[in-house]
C-alpha cells in the first residue's frame, strides 16, 4: 500500500498535536539538530513511523522545521554527542503572553528540548520513500519505561 508523503504544517495547538501524533516514536541523531539564531529557526531530522498508512513496519526520513525561534535549551540531552541516538515521544506548546511560548520537545529517558517562540510555527514534511523497519516501538504501560530500547535511526 502506497501512502503520499505527509506535509503538516502548525499554527495552533492542535495542529501541533497531529504532527506530534506523526512523529511519535521517530528516532534521530543529535547531530541532525541545527539552530540557527540568525534564522530562527530550530530544524531536526528524524526516522519515523509512518502510523498513518496502518502498518507499523514502516519508517521515512523526515524534516521538521520550528520557525520564530528566539532561545533554545535542552535538559538531559547529551550535548556534544552528534552521534546519540534520542526517541521523540512528543510535541507540545506551552502558552506564553499570546501567541508566543514555548514548543517542548520530550524525548524518552527524560530528555527535553525547548523551544522559546514568537508564535506557532512548525513545518513536518516527508523526505523520502518509507522503508522497512528493523524493529518497532513498543510501549510499555509503565510511563517511566524507556520506549526507545534497542532502537537507532537505522531502524
Amino acid at each position: 500500500m502506497m501512502v503520499s508523503p505527509l506535509r503538516l504544517t502548525a499554527l495552533d495547538e492542535q495542529d501541533l498535536q497531529a504532527v506530534s501524533t506523526a512523529l511519535q516514536d521517530a528516532v534521530a541523531l543529535l547531530g541532525d539538530f541545527v539552530y540557527s539564531r540568525r534564522e530562527r529557526a530550530f530544524t531536526m531530522a528524524f526516522n519515523r513511523f509512518c502510523w498513518e498508512s496502518g502498518r507499523r513496519d514502516r519508517r521515512v526520513r523526515c524534516g521538521v522545521q520550528i520557525g520564530q525561534v528566539t532561545a533554545a535549551r535542552s535538559a538531559n540531552i547529551r550535548q556534544g554527542a552528534e552521534d546519540a541516538v534520542v526517541n521523540l515521544l512528543s510535541l507540545r506548546f506551552e502558552t506564553g503572553e499570546m501567541p508566543s511560548g514555548q514548543v517542548i520537545c520530550t524525548f524518552s529517558g527524560g530528555g527535553e528540548l525547548r523551544l522559546d517562540v514568537e508564535c506557532l510555527d512548525v513545518v513536518m514534511v516527508d523526505l523520502s520513500r518509507p522503508w522497512r523497519a528493523s524493529a518497532r516501538p513498543e510501549h510499555a504501560l509503565d510511563a517511566d519505561v524507556d520506549a526507545a530500547d534497542g532502537e537507532t535511526p537505522d531502524s
